[in-house]
């Protein structure tokens, strides 16, 4: 019997090991890619999650030093993911220095997180919102397009397409709100030249995923600061498109108002 015990506190302690060897402060490894996670404390499993993907030059470390993002999760109840490029950007179409790519390793990478979390974790796979700002919100948009399925709902901050929008995206659409400053000098709505690219205008991607949700023009979100647009689809998803005053930068408050937009919506 005392072989048993000692046995079961061996298999707990290296449990426990296990799981310290993957969260806020070290990476979790799925093959040569790696991510980092926040499961908050005290939740009722199943739990919901943020997946953020991080911005030109960012990491996965890099995100979960943002104090403020990481508490607001907490609070939430959500669990928060952060991605990691593993390079200085996303391998996404169009995307600067990743000529030819077709974003496929990008989208593999995604969902290998979001199955390697549920197989660690008690993951809620139906309350998984994709959030990214910059060139992550660039992932964002893509993934919106190529794996709207895998998302409740999607908060993309101040980054759409690479030059324009796709001529195709998988179906059913899923929810998104955009937001973005209206004197963004780095992501400006009309886009930009960036080397051998440039980046998307704004609009053009709401208007071809307006076409392909068969979104119509809905009550506007009301934030605190901002100016917004609202569709809203026979499904019940939701596009939002809102504005606030400022240049190139992302608040934790953005991606709250993101969260509380998908769960008035019903996809939270």
């Amino acid at each position: 019997m005392r072989f048993v015990f000692f046995f079961q506190v061996i298999l707990a302690l290296v449990a426990a090991q296990g799981a310290a060897a993957c969260g806020p402060d070290s990476d979790c490894r799925i093959g040569d890619r790696q991510y980092r996670i926040q499961w908050p404390d005290d939740a009722r499993a199943p739990v919901g999650a943020i997946v953020f993907a991080h911005g030109y030059r960012g990491s996965a470390a890099g995100v979960m030093r943002n104090r403020s993002l990481r508490r607001m999760a907490e609070a939430e109840g959500l669990a928060l993911v952060a991605l990691d490029a593993g390079d200085q950007d996303w391998s996404i179409p169009h995307a600067p220095g990743h000529a030819g790519s077709d974003g496929t390793g990008e989208f593999a990478y995604v969902a290998a997180v979001l199955d390697d979390v549920a197989r660690r974790f008690a993951l809620d796979r139906g309350r998984v919102t994709g959030a990214g700002f910059s060139s992550g919100s660039m992932l964002m948009w893509n993934v919106a397009c190529e794996m709207p399925d895998r998302f409740a709902g999607i908060v993309a901050v101040a980054g759409t397409f690479w030059q324009d929008p796709p001529g195709h995206c998988a179906t059913p659409a899923t929810s998104v709100v955009h937001i973005h400053g209206e004197s963004d000098p780095t992501v400006p709505l009309t886009g930009r030249a960036i080397r051998e690219t440039w980046q998307g205008d704004v609009h053009e991607t709401l208007e071809m995923y307006r076409r392909l949700g068969r979104f119509r023009a809905a009550e506007p979100a009301r934030i605190d600061g901002m100016t917004c647009e609202g569709w809203r689809n026979a499904g019940g998803d939701i596009l939002d498109f809102c504005l606030h005053p400022g240049g190139h930068s992302l608040r934790t408050s953005y991606i709250r108002a993101g969260l509380d937009r998908l769960r008035a919506a019903g996809r939270m």
